[in-house]
């Protein structure tokens, strides 16, 4: 029970790796603020997960709903101890073909909707005396990839994010970390054709895609107190991919 009446947010917590994560941690003992803009998957979730699962609508690029939602999850239980900034989307194409609209998207929700949640959170950790934030970034981030031009830019930006919030938020105990997933099977990799997953078992050395599950483990330690002279960190959970 290493996050015993913990309450962690996290977002995009209806499905993937964030659901794994809510699911992880409750299992530990965390009181989950479950956010999400698909009100009909938490609920479905919720039926599975129980009522430490605790659900709200929130779409974080839009400053305000993130605002009024974090403090509706305070007046409910009372603190926020833990936030996964786990919330993102791909929209995928060369550059020469991208949309500008299908590049602000990404950014919007990947990179804005973390500044738009850590914002609103902090203030209530800085009041509570510490706090552990942890953002979902990618190898995608530090080494880039073709076709991916929005995702890499917002997954680069997170890490230079959770660098700064590192230094920033030390004096008042509030940790931050980043984790940099490679390729992990998720809702999303469902629709990957079967040639381009054998292609990204093929490149990573352990021979095969994450579970998401892998990442909730990961997750789960740096929000623990076993990691608490850990920050300013991005962790690769990605079979060696990147070696």
């Amino acid at each position: 029970m290493r996050l015993d009446e913990k309450v962690a947010v996290i977002t995009g917590a209806a499905s993937g790796i964030g659901l794994e994560t809510a699911n992880r941690f409750i299992r530990e003992g965390a009181i989950v603020a479950a956010c999400d803009c698909n009100e009909d998957a938490l609920g479905e979730a919720g039926k599975r997960l129980g009522k430490q699962y605790h659900i709200y609508k929130m779409d974080v690029t839009k400053h305000d709903n993130v605002k009024k939602t974090i403090d509706k999850i305070v007046s409910d239980l009372k603190k926020i101890d833990i936030l996964i900034n786990n919330a993102g989307i791909t929209k995928d194409n060369f550059l020469v073909n991208m949309p500008e609209s299908d590049f602000d998207a990404v950014i919007n929700v990947n990179l804005k909707g973390v500044y738009n949640t850590t914002k609103a959170v902090v203030p209530y950790m800085i009041e509570k005396g510490g706090g552990a934030i942890l953002n979902a970034s990618s190898v995608v981030g530090i080494y880039g990839n073709v076709g991916q031009t929005n995702y890499a830019a917002s997954k680069a930006g997170i890490i230079g994010m959770t660098k700064a919030w590192a230094k920033e938020f030390a004096r008042y105990k509030i940790r931050v970390n980043a984790v940099a997933p490679g390729f992990i099977k998720t809702p999303m990799t469902k629709k990957v054709p079967q040639k381009v997953i054998d292609y990204m078992d093929s490149k990573t050395p352990l021979g095969r895609m994450g579970e998401s599950v892998e990442i909730a483990d990961a997750y789960l330690f740096l929000a623990s107190d076993e990691a608490s002279f850990i920050t300013g960190q991005v962790l690769g959970v990605d079979g060696g991919l990147v070696i």
